[in-house]
């Protein structure tokens, strides 16, 4: 009877079965939008009304926890993304347990909007987009392509093409191009060819970055990521050219190289960069997990065999580098400072959770594993890279989040 009373209260004639029935649709259109979001409305589709309701000011996307969820993910399937690469293509390369794809990130006290193909594109109308950095940072190229692959159904309208250190995505129906350069140290380096890049004898040009910039300067937006390629003990300074340098040094810490790399990366922002029209991205250091021992494991073990997430809040591996990171953090704050449009992603905490997410022996070996290796997979798990789908999506769903809402 009480629900009856409330009823006759809130619509006058609800003796008419036309009205009762028409009221109903309408609270269970209110029940699926809100589901069990915590009263955030959450469409399918994103409209002006979406675009005007959502709003993170005060949101820390950063700080959170990896939630299992087997009913929204994977956002997509690996095998019907039209541009999986290999190096992250897990399941096609005999990974059996898929754990891994249906994990969520949940930030504290807010969520992130639901990733919609349609409403990036429309919003990257007429732009581009470069990704510029190493194979963690294509890693996070193609899960884009992924994400999007879906939302354009006519195959001719997505087409992607390599030019050598650049690979360029289009949309035709959009006219937007999202493309990816391979520019692993930022500086001009001995490590710039896109397939032949593996050596171990690490020069640099310290202070000549303009071969590269000029292939992405005139992007509209631009998402920057270098970390991992420092990480060798040893690298060799030049200045001048490879062939005849001015003056050569290898006496210099590794804080030292990184800063003095990215002084050069930001100095020629500063000088060229159209501030009118470029947004920027620098993304965090993606962290590895190539030592056990970090999480409780046999010194010498690592990603191999993972299949749970580290559920321990605030985890933090010994080998992430918090100088290079607080490096990166510094010279974002100054190119902020000086007046240029630029955002740091903080990936390396919630990435930090995500020990079973790599693709561990599951991927294609451009060199291929020893007779001794094949006995011992911890020798040559990748624990750098990640499986796609999987965390480079939440990555993505943060950028989405800052595109379709800060831009």
């Amino acid at each position: 009877m009480k629900g009856t009373e409330t009823l006759h209260k809130l619509v006058p004639g609800y003796h008419s079965l036309g009205t009762f029935m028409l009221l109903m649709v309408v609270m269970m259109v209110v029940v699926y939008f809100y589901g069990d979001n915590g009263g955030i409305i959450s469409f399918d589709i994103i409209g002006e009304k979406e675009m005007e309701d959502y709003s993170f000011e005060g949101c820390d996307f950063f700080n959170g926890s990896w939630v299992y969820d087997n009913k929204s993910r994977p956002l997509y399937k690996e095998g019907q993304c039209s541009f999986m690469a290999d190096d992250y293509s897990c399941e096609k390369y005999g990974r059996k347990d898929f754990e891994y794809q249906f994990w969520k990130w949940q930030p504290h006290g807010c969520h992130l909007p639901r990733f919609n193909g349609t409403a990036l594109l429309e919003k990257l109308r007429n732009k581009r987009v470069v990704f510029v950095g190493d194979s963690l940072g294509k890693n996070h190229w193609v899960s884009l392509l992924c994400l999007i692959d879906s939302w354009i159904v006519e195959p001719s309208h997505k087409v992607a093409e390599w030019h050598g250190s650049l690979i360029t995505f289009k949309a035709s129906e959009y006219n937007v191009s999202i493309d990816f350069y391979w520019e692993p140290l930022l500086v001009e380096s001995n490590c710039d060819d896109p397939v032949h890049h593996r050596v171990r004898d690490r020069i640099m040009k310290i202070e000549s970055i303009e071969r590269h910039a000029k292939q992405w300067i005139n992007a509209d937006i631009l998402i920057f990521d270098s970390y991992t390629w420092w990480l060798e003990p040893n690298m060799t300074l030049v200045w001048g050219s490879f062939e005849k340098p001015n003056r050569t040094s290898i006496e210099s810490s590794r804080v030292t190289r990184y800063e003095m790399a990215l002084r050069t990366w930001s100095n020629w922002l500063e000088t060229h960069l159209n501030r009118n029209k470029t947004r920027m991205f620098f993304i965090s250091l993606s962290p590895d997990h190539k030592e056990g021992g970090d999480w409780g494991k046999t010194m010498g073990e690592n990603c191999f065999n993972e299949t749970q997430p580290i559920m321990e809040y605030g985890y933090w591996a010994k080998g992430s580098d918090t100088d290079l990171m607080r490096i990166a953090q510094s010279v974002v704050q100054d190119l902020i400072n000086k007046g240029l449009n630029i955002k740091l992603l903080n990936i390396i905490q919630l990435s930090q959770y995500r020990k079973d997410g790599h693709p561990s022996i599951y991927k294609r070996h451009w060199v291929p594993p020893t007779k001794l290796e094949l006995a011992n997979p911890v020798w040559y798990a990748d624990c750098i890279h990640w499986c796609l789908p999987g965390v480079p999506d939440v990555w993505n769903e943060i950028l989405y989040a800052y595109i379709i809402y800060k831009i």
